[in-house]
């Protein structure tokens, strides 16, 4: 069931969702250089979340057996990890590699969710295109995110953009509806066709958040039961906004205005 929000509740949704662009926009990418770890980067973001009186999302979040509770205030994904990378000590960043970084807040009582992907100082050609592509992806989504279109015209329209470049798109995760809960109807995937799913109507509240491959769209999830990376082992990005459709336009959160 779609769960529509007010003009007051999209408020407080976006305060929690301003948290997030803070911390991408601001924080995190004075750390962001090869030598950190993971982990590191994940205590300063559980810091500064705590900081402004908001709590991390994911830190314990339970999806049930037989995967644990979601230990940390981050996911943080490496090169061919695509999602729910788990960070670890033991993962120093080196030059040349691409991170996504995603992470919820929860302000009272309203959640935020976004997610960006960072280059550790010159990266590849292929890994530039991909972010460029991926984070272009995210903007053609939101366009499309107007009442009057349907869910499957978001999915449609990022595929055919997407896959213009020969990258492909992960089909096991998808955005989602986001504010009393993390995770809430509908299920908004990155590809699909067009003209299907729900109607795309005021109040309604949804992340946009394409997961784009250099490779094969196949995942695998490793024995910790979180972590999905590629089956092919390519390089892997995401960027996710939040976004509220007020007077029949999408209108982004998950930004610093």
């Amino acid at each position: 069931m779609i769960i529509y929000k007010t003009l007051d509740e999209i408020k407080k949704i976006k305060a929690a969702n301003h948290i997030i662009a803070e911390l991408f926009e601001e924080v995190l990418p004075k750390y962001i250089k090869a030598g950190i770890s993971t982990y590191e980067l994940d205590q300063i973001s559980e810091d500064f979340i705590r900081s402004k009186g908001a709590i991390p999302g994911t830190k314990g979040y339970d999806i049930g057996r037989p995967s644990p509770p979601y230990p940390a205030a981050t996911c943080i994904s490496v090169n061919e990890v695509v999602v729910h990378g788990i960070p670890s000590k033991k993962q120093i960043l080196k030059e040349g590699d691409i991170l996504t970084i995603d992470t919820v807040t929860v302000l009272d009582g309203y959640f935020g969710d976004a997610a960006i992907t960072y280059a550790v100082g010159e990266i590849d050609e292929t890994s530039k295109k991909l972010m460029e592509v991926t984070e272009k992806a995210r903007e053609i989504g939101i366009e499309a995110s107007r009442a009057g279109n349907r869910i499957g015209d978001i999915g449609a329209a990022i595929q055919e953009y997407v896959e213009k470049y020969g990258f492909s798109l992960v089909r096991d995760f998808a955005g989602h509806g986001c504010g009393k809960e993390m995770h809430e109807d509908p299920m908004v995937p990155n590809y699909g066709r067009a003209g299907t799913g729900a109607k795309i109507e005021d109040g309604m509240v949804i992340t946009i958040e394409p997961m784009v491959n250099v490779g094969t769209y196949r995942v695998k999830i490793l024995p910790d039961m979180w972590t999905a990376v590629t089956k092919d082992g390519k390089r892997s990005a995401q960027y996710e906004h939040s976004i509220a459709i007020i007077d029949g336009k999408p209108v982004i959160l998950s930004v610093n205005d």
